[in-house]
C-alpha cells in the first residue's frame, strides 16, 4: 500500500462528510466527475476501495473508515504541530475523541459536549462511553474524563471536581427495614451492587475519623440486584430496593428533593474526585486545553 498524498487527507475528510459524489463536489467547488476521478485515484495508489458507491449516495467501505479516521488524526496533530511553532494563539480545531464512564459520561459529559459544540463549531467530538477508563497508553483518546487522579507521571491530570461516594436508600427503604447504625449493619441490609472497575465486587471500603484518629473497615455486601451500569442502579435505590454506595454527583438531586437520603454519613469511602487526564504529548493541544478548561469552568459553576 502506498503513502497517501497530505492533500488527499483533507480531500477525503470532505468527502466523507457529503452524501454523494456530487453534493462532495459542491463543497469543494470541483465537478462530480473530478471528485470521482481523484478519489479512483486513491483508491488505486491504496490498492483498496474507500467508498461503495451507488447512484445516489455513498458509504465508506471498513478501509474508508480506517483511512478517515487516521487521515482526522493527521490533520488535528498537523493542525497542533502548527500552532507549537508559530507560538499562535490558534482556534481549536480538529478531531477531539473524548472517554468517559457510561452513567457519568450520559447525565454530565455529553450534555456539556453539547455546549462546547456550539462555542468551537470546527472541533469535530467523539465521545466514547465505557464501563471502565481506558488504559493510560492505548491511544484511544485525547481526554478522558474519569473518577481519581492518575498515578502515571506521563500523564496530565486536570482536577474538575471534589466528589464523595455517599451511602443512600430511599425513604421508603429506610422506613421498612431500619437505618444501619454503624457499617457492619450493612451486613443485615439489602445493598445494590455495581461491577465496575477492578474493585472486589460488594467490598465496600469505609472509614471513619474519631478523636483525631482515622479507623477504616471493608464490608462485604449482599442484595440481589447488581449492574455494571451505575444509573440503573440508581433508579433501583429510587425504587426502595436497597442501599446504594454512588458518587455524589450521580445522586445529590435525588438527596436535594427527598427520594434518597444518606445513611452512615459520619462513615467516608476513598475519594473518588474527578479529573480530566490527557498525554503529555496533547499538553500543547488548543482543542484540548480550551475543552479542559471549559469542563473545569462547567464543574466549578455546578459545584457553587
Amino acid at each position: 500500500m502506498n503513502a497517501s498524498h497530505p492533500d488527499d487527507l483533507q480531500f477525503f475528510c470532505s468527502l466523507a462528510a457529503a452524501v454523494s459524489l456530487s453534493a462532495a463536489g459542491r463543497e469543494l467547488s470541483l465537478s462530480t466527475a473530478a471528485v470521482s476521478k481523484r478519489l479512483a485515484a486513491m483508491e488505486r495508489r491504496l490498492g483498496v476501495h474507500l467508498v461503495a458507491r451507488t447512484t445516489r449516495r455513498m458509504a465508506l467501505t471498513p478501509e474508508g473508515e480506517l483511512y478517515l479516521s487516521h487521515a482526522r488524526k493527521i490533520l488535528a496533530d498537523v493542525h497542533d504541530l502548527e500552532q507549537l511553532l508559530s507560538g499562535a494563539d490558534a482556534s481549536p480545531r480538529g478531531l477531539l475523541r473524548v472517554n468517559a464512564t457510561l452513567g457519568f459520561g450520559r447525565s454530565h459529559i455529553a450534555p456539556l459536549i453539547s455546549e462546547f459544540s456550539k462555542l468551537h463549531k470546527l472541533v469535530e467530538i467523539q465521545l466514547q462511553l465505557s464501563v471502565n477508563p481506558p488504559s493510560y497508553n492505548d491511544g484511544s483518546y485525547d481526554v478522558c474524563v474519569r473518577f481519581g487522579a492518575p498515578p502515571d507521571s506521563r500523564i496530565i491530570a486536570k482536577h474538575l471536581a471534589h466528589n464523595q461516594r455517599l451511602l443512600v436508600a430511599s425513604p421508603a427503604y429506610i422506613a421498612a427495614n431500619g437505618a444501619p447504625q454503624s457499617p457492619r449493619d450493612l451486613m443485615a441490609h439489602t445493598c445494590i451492587g455495581i461491577r465496575q472497575g477492578d474493585e472486589a465486587y460488594g467490598l465496600w471500603r469505609l472509614h471513619h475519623h474519631l478523636a483525631g484518629e482515622k479507623t477504616a473497615v471493608a464490608i462485604k455486601t449482599r442484595g440481589n440486584l447488581s449492574t455494571n451500569d451505575g444509573e440503573i442502579a440508581v433508579r433501583w435505590a429510587l425504587d426502595g430496593h436497597g442501599i446504594l454506595l454512588r458518587a455524589q454527583w450521580d445522586v445529590q438531586r435525588y438527596l436535594q428533593s427527598g427520594r434518597l437520603v444518606q445513611v452512615l454519613a459520619d462513615y467516608q469511602t476513598p475519594n473518588a474526585d474527578i479529573y480530566a487526564v490527557y498525554p503529555q504529548h496533547l499538553g500543547t493541544s488548543a482543542r484540548v486545553k480550551v475543552f479542559v478548561a471549559f469542563l473545569a469552568q462547567a464543574f466549578g459553576q455546578a459545584a457553587q
